[in-house]
């Protein structure tokens, strides 16, 4: 059907209506088909990111665990190498093994960035300058006691430990 003019008899208008008000229905009804599923999207998108946040949170508890597992680990193996007579040699790659676990899981904890780098100052203090560490192993042991408290200050003693080794002697 063409345009209607203005002098269209009423029959023109009617049945130029009819036809805008199908094409209008249909419109109205796809319309409608599409704000559900946009709503129903968002909902999903809104649960999804829900139980994203709650799995990553339990993940986060979990290392933070065996952070503090491994923390305590090393703490006894301390005791241990300080108390012990024998194997020294032995003892000292535990410790090395025990504050290379921290030193991974505290690498893993978000928001623990000073403590990430403390805990890799200590770890490469083991590594490279074992003789000086051996002799000052009751320090740490007494900042790890701290640390196991969860007061703050077992890591400024770290730090202040990693300070005090000569970097450039064995």
């Amino acid at each position: 059907m063409s345009k209607i003019k203005k002098k269209a008899t009423a029959d023109q208008l009617v049945n130029y209506t009819y036809r805008d008000s199908g094409q209008e229905y249909i419109m109205k009804k796809k319309m409608i088909r599409a704000i559900i599923l946009m709503i129903l999207s968002l909902i999903a998108l809104v649960v999804f990111i829900a139980l994203y946040l709650a799995e990553s949170y339990k993940i986060q508890e979990t290392y933070r665990k065996q952070y503090k597992k491994h923390l305590t680990t090393l703490n006894n193996d301390i005791e241990n190498y300080l108390n012990a007579d024998g194997d020294l040699e032995f003892r000292y790659r535990l410790l090395i093994s025990d504050i290379s676990g921290a030193n991974s899981f505290a690498f893993l904890i978000n928001d623990f960035v000073d403590e990430q780098k403390t805990i890799n100052g200590l770890f490469t203090v083991f590594l490279k300058y074992p003789e000086q560490t051996r002799e000052r192993l009751s320090e740490v042991k007494e900042a790890l006691d701290d640390i196991l408290a969860n007061l703050d200050k077992g890591y400024d003693k770290i730090d202040e430990f990693i300070e005090s080794i000569n970097l450039k002697g064995y």
